[in-house]
């Protein structure tokens, strides 16, 4: 299906938000004097500008214009208890007073006990700590090298491990011939794209395929159990069983990615509901408590190889930052009080989670636009806070791969990253990819809200479309 042109739509839109926020727009003239595109994350430098936020408290953000904004992107999907939880904050006000809180360069006992934590809740028998997912999803990939003695790296395609060597490489569709599956940033040492092999998400037969034709140089395989950037889409049970007899069979280490998923679903790792321990894991964003803070955490005999004991093979230093005493407050604070209260939060924000995407589904419906979200649980994950809408050109259409929802001939990707994106805004609802992430903060309220949100925005692309339907069949 070729692609719709929303040019005229989109140019409407970011009118109207102009016109809607002109102190962001302001300051993003003034911002782009400065710095690259006028920020320093892509993800938060929509077109024509981004909402400029001065206070974040819960499930809502205040920018600069006076709009008070119901946040779905929640710190990129990593504020499991909302902006700002008090359970967080007042440890840190707490520490900071009393002249404890910012860099030393020495240990403490807070990173023993977050430490601790994490073992006990992942069942892994080692963590080194670093400061965000791409450095820890990068050691891990390096230590699984240095275990194995060998260079092959496979990961899926569509799946993000962030801005690292091994994780800029096939992570976005490509419809228009060639590889589906590229490189995505140049400067990358010669011949690396070579040492990575991209297999399908949730293909059993293809994972077997390649393994029968690389098992034997792979150093490891690296993946997602839920797919984050590349669609919130779950491991079938199959897949990652599959995933973890073939590693033993051939010799390769399993690495799953956990840092979307990790805490976010359970008190814990993701695998666990699986029934499948990966021999390392790297985990980020939810454990931190809006605090940058990540960990490499498994098998001792691979973990050991950046130590003493392994000889220091491995230069997993971690970074000036790692194990910022800031970061292990927030983060023991963050791990504790989601253990404590894991029977209460997890099933109340997957309620919240069914809710926000069963609006999505029903007010599109309601104006002609078909939407199908991705973030459903499965047989394995009794529920799932996460959302985000799809607009396939064929109703039914099966999504469950990065390819399924990131091809622009199944889906209308535009309509979902963009046109939905500032349509939203102008409702004062934040998401990005068109959706986003359930909090303990959110509410019922919010649901209601966002509700009505959706209606409004679904009319005012409807109208942009000249009053058609976004289906296709």
């Amino acid at each position: 299906m070729k692609p719709r042109d929303h040019t005229k739509l989109l140019g409407e839109l970011a009118e109207a938000y102009t016109q809607h926020s002109p102190r962001s727009a302001s300051l993003n003239e003034t911002a782009m004097q400065t710095m690259v595109d006028g920020g320093s994350h892509s993800l938060r430098l929509i077109k024509p500008f981004p909402p400029r936020i001065v206070s974040a408290k819960g499930a809502w953000l205040k920018d600069e214009d006076g709009h008070d904004l119901l946040d779905f992107w929640q710190g990129h999907h990593a504020n499991i208890l909302g902006h700002n939880p008090e359970v967080v904050t007042a440890v840190l006000a707490q520490a900071f007073q009393s002249g404890y809180g910012l860099l030393t360069g020495f240990t403490e006992s807070v990173q023993i006990e977050t430490a601790e934590i994490l073992c006990r809740q992942t069942g892994a028998e080692r963590v080194r700590f670093t400061i965000s997912g791409a450095m820890a999803t990068m050691y891990a990939i390096l230590l699984a090298r240095a275990f194995t003695q060998r260079e092959l790296v496979m990961k899926v395609g569509g799946g993000w491990h962030g801005a690292q060597p091994w994780g800029v490489i096939g992570v976005h569709f490509y419809a228009s011939g060639g590889e589906p599956w590229q490189v995505e940033s140049q400067g990358l040492p010669p011949g690396l794209s070579q040492q990575v092999i991209n297999t399908r998400f949730n293909d059993p037969d293809a994972l077997h395929d390649h393994f029968r034709q690389y098992g034997d140089r792979l150093a490891c395989f690296i993946v997602e159990p839920f797919v984050g950037a590349g669609g919130f889409i779950f491991a079938t049970p199959e897949y990652l069983r599959a995933a973890r007899q073939l590693t033993d069979q051939y010799g390769v280490v399993l690495i799953f990615d956990e840092v979307v998923s990790g805490f976010r679903f359970r008190a814990g790792d993701l695998g666990a509901l699986y029934g499948v321990k990966p021999d390392l894991a790297a985990f980020a964003k939810g454990m931190g408590g809006g605090m940058p803070v990540a960990a490499v955490a498994g098998r001792a005999d691979i973990m050991k190889l950046c130590g003493r004991e392994g000889g220091n093979k491995v230069m997993f230093v971690g970074g000036t930052y790692s194990c910022h005493p800031a970061s292990m407050l927030a983060a023991r604070a963050q791990l504790t009080y989601l253990v404590a209260h894991e029977e209460q939060i997890y099933p109340h924000i997957a309620c919240l989670g069914e809710k926000a995407r069963r609006v999505m589904e029903e007010t599109f419906a309601q104006e002609g636009i078909y939407v199908r979200c991705t973030g459903y649980g499965n047989e394995v994950v009794p529920g799932s806070s996460v959302v985000i809408p799809n607009f396939p050109y064929e109703e039914g259409r099966e999504l469950a791969t990065p390819e399924d929802v990131n091809d622009p001939a199944v889906c209308d990707t535009t309509l979902r990253d963009k046109v939905c994106q500032l349509a939203l805004l102008l409702e004062d609802v934040h998401v990005v990819h068109g959706g986003g992430s359930l909090t303990a903060a959110h509410t019922e309220a919010d649901i209601a809200f966002f509700s009505e949100a959706c209606h409004r925005a679904a009319r005012r692309i409807k109208a942009g479309l000249g009053g058609r339907t976004a289906t296709w069949t």
